[in-house]
């Protein structure tokens, strides 16, 4: 707020010196710099110029003072961090709507191509823009699409009252980007979403179908295999992820005892997720070493230690409250484990609080996209191991201009230049199409 101020004392010094001196000069319209112009921006409690990255003209660290919940002001507030990569006002602005914290303000795929403006939401609760205490039940869908609704607002009017506007993520910033155009189809004119799962249950059941059906029979044998390698050198993985807890100072907050059984039922969905390559699982004669440090390459470390849930506890309260997560299957592994209960991830609940998982903002995305999403495009990998719960189209859909592109055998890194010349091509054309009406 002392920047804002200050800037706005210079601005009214300035005026009264051009006041003072202005008797005989013609005066001239004041053209207001971008810093100046963000700085009128309601809510906005910090703004820093930063180092350039990309191809932008200037880039901008803003935080906005936010509600912590909007159907109850009383609540308080918090503050969410924004970047802004400005090329120009006469290009389009790429809103990259994160579903986690902002790593950097580097240009995205659309942004790069169309060497756009760029805007960078942080999602409300992650990284820096997390309250020190959170009061987890005002963690919502529709709290988050209202954050980004009012940040584009802001600075649509500040900046680009006549620009195009897409948003985009990747993953859960593709939920994040679905969510937000169907709580506020008006906020921006398109959206580009990629790799992002629609789940309509805690543990969506389609995951198991998938894993049980991707690729060929022959390499999903290969990975079943290796999991049955790593439970039958269990005890030597134990001892290893024991070491590797007290070198690198991590812990689990069910034991690590457990920890070594979900990193070996979590590394199937990992090794499609990523695509990781068949060759790469170590042969039935491998050492117990050669082993564990194939699973952790595949798997690591950050999904289940606990400051890293920690780190990721809004992740886990959106999952398991309304955006849905996954199991694990415990039958095919009965004669290791002596269950064939479904393992889940209710232990990742903030201590001392859960909540039932509510199925209906995820089924009003499925209606939304069946019967009025306009102008929306998605990006899929085959064999991405979120892929299972991938959004599906009516056949019908691309008369409202909604479209869903499958990169063959791809995985959860799949963006537009995985494809195929001519699809980039097909894809392109129809973004440039938005752009131009």
């Amino acid at each position: 707020m002392k920047l804002i101020n200050s800037l706005y004392l210079s601005l009214f010094v300035f005026l009264i010196i051009g006041c003072k001196t202005s008797q005989t000069a013609v005066t001239t319209d004041y053209n207001p710099s971008t810093f100046e112009k963000l700085a009128s921006m309601e809510h906005v409690v910090s703004i820093e110029k930063k180092d350039l990255v990309s191809h932008f003209d200037e880039n901008y660290e803003i935080w906005f003072e936010q509600p912590i919940d909007y159907n109850n002001l009383s609540k308080g507030t918090f503050r969410q961090r924004v970047l802004l990569g400005f090329e120009n006002p006469t290009q389009p602005v790429i809103v990259e709507l994160h579903g986690y914290g902002i790593g950097s303000g580097k240009a995205g795929e659309l942004a790069n191509h169309y060497k756009a403006n760029q805007i960078n939401i942080e999602h409300r609760y992650f990284n820096n823009s997390r309250p020190e205490n959170i009061d987890w039940n005002t963690l919502t869908v529709e709290n988050a699409a209202k954050d980004q609704a009012r940040i584009i607002d802001a600075i649509r009017k500040a900046l680009y009252p006549n620009t195009k506007f897409i948003s985009t993520g990747i993953s859960k910033g593709c939920q994040t980007t679905m969510l937000h155009r169907r709580y506020f189809p008006e906020n921006v004119d398109a959206c580009v979403c990629y790799v992002g799962p629609l789940n309509f249950e805690r543990e969506d059941p389609r995951v198991y179908e998938f894993l049980n059906n991707v690729s060929t029979q022959e390499n999903r044998d290969k990975v079943k295999a290796f999991q049955e390698l790593c439970f039958e050198n269990r005890a030597s993985l134990l001892e290893m992820m024991k070491a590797a807890g007290k070198e690198k100072d991590m812990s689990w907050e069910f034991g690590v005892d457990k920890a070594i059984d979900y990193t070996i039922l979590e590394y199937s969905f990992a090794f499609w997720q990523w695509g990781t390559p068949i060759e790469s699982i170590p042969a039935e004669n491998a050492t117990a070493e050669e082993i564990y440090n194939h699973l952790i390459s595949v798997v690591g470390y950050g999904f289940f230690e606990e400051k890293a849930v920690e780190g990721l506890q809004p992740y886990f309260w959106a999952a398991l409250t309304q955006q849905g997560i996954y199991g694990y299957e415990t039958a095919p592994f009965k004669e290791y484990l002596n269950t064939e209960e479904i393992y889940k991830f209710e232990w990742a609940f903030p201590e001392g609080i859960t909540k039932e998982f509510d199925p209906v903002p995820m089924q009003e995305i499925q209606t939304f996209l069946d019967n009025s999403a306009e102008d929306m495009l998605f990006i899929y990998g085959e064999y991405d191991a979120w892929s299972a719960t991938a959004v599906e189209l009516e056949d019908d859909a691309s008369k409202r201009e909604v479209y869903k592109f499958v990169q063959p055998k791809g995985s959860h890194t799949t963006r537009i230049k995985s494809f195929s010349p001519e699809t980039q091509k097909e894809i392109y054309d129809i973004i440039d199409g938005w752009l131009k009406e």
